[in-house]
């Protein structure tokens, strides 16, 4: 028989914790280096919160911030998937962007290839204008308002909040209007595709308001310090069951300042096919 010293059993303990400790962090890398058409998978146990985790999570969030503030235009592949009533409506576009005037125009990837849409803040009586492919195209040219049951059949908000800035703003109001129901996970070094990414996972034990979510990831690019994805996932529907993902925003292939001018976002531009 064996008989193992106290020392032994220490270091037996030691070892089975290094172990351990081993494994949950090749559980957490596994759950974030994913790519961006991959499934994700929820972390079950956040940390508890911690005086100034919150806060250090909103000093990160104004960081990516300020580093917008030298953005004036960009252009990336937007991804979105969004449940609309009950179902997952999943888009992917070309997107291109200016600040000042607020300017938006996508083309459509998948579904509805060829769509394009434009939207510039303080022309066309505040509607967007907009043509679509196929039978759709014998319409012509449209002109809708953001807000029309035609355009948010396929959204959960209105083209005038969409972007980088606005996804960033919305993030630290929330967090800020619920500081005290946020617990927080920080993962400085998560990957999303090829980008290194830092990832904030704020999760919100309880209701508060008309908020829907329960969960929320923002993921940062390490190398421009500007916010690329966002995850919102719902309250789980039983106890201790997996949160659903309601909508996640991805903005990969992202260039910035690119001179992006009036004709970039002019249904005339011969590039495009109004």
């Amino acid at each position: 028989m064996n008989i193992m010293t106290r020392t032994d059993l220490t270091n037996h303990s030691t070892l089975f914790a290094t172990r351990q400790r081993l494994v949950l962090a090749t559980l957490v890398a596994a759950t974030l280096i994913l790519p961006a058409s991959a499934a994700d998978r929820v972390a079950a146990r956040p940390s508890n919160t911690k005086a100034g985790v919150l806060r250090d999570a909103l000093r990160v969030a104004e960081q990516s911030r300020v580093a917008l503030q030298s953005v004036k235009d960009y252009s990336a592949t937007f991804s979105k998937r969004e449940v609309i009533g009950k179902k997952m409506i999943t888009q992917r576009m070309q997107i291109k962007m200016r600040q000042k005037p607020f300017s938006v125009y996508l083309k459509f990837a998948k579904p509805h290839s060829g769509r394009e849409v434009i939207y510039v803040d303080g022309q066309n009586d505040g509607r967007l204008i907009a043509h679509g492919t196929g039978i759709q195209k014998l319409l012509g040219t449209l002109k809708l308002k953001p807000t029309s049951k035609m355009v948010m059949k396929e959204n959960r908000y209105p083209i005038t909040e969409i972007g980088i800035t606005k996804m960033l703003d919305t993030v630290i109001n929330r967090w800020e209007q619920q500081a005290d129901n946020t617990r927080v996970r920080y993962f400085p070094k998560a990957k999303l595709g090829k980008r290194s990414v830092r990832v904030i996972q704020a999760i919100h034990p309880k209701k508060a308001g008309d908020s829907p979510f329960h969960m929320t990831r923002l993921f940062i690019d390490n190398q421009t310090n500007l916010p690329v994805r966002l995850q919102q996932y719902g309250f789980p529907r039983k106890s201790k069951g997996k949160p659903p993902l309601l909508e996640e925003y991805t903005y990969s292939d992202l260039k910035t300042n690119l001179g992006l001018d009036s004709e970039d976002f002019d249904r005339t531009n011969p590039d495009y096919d109004f």
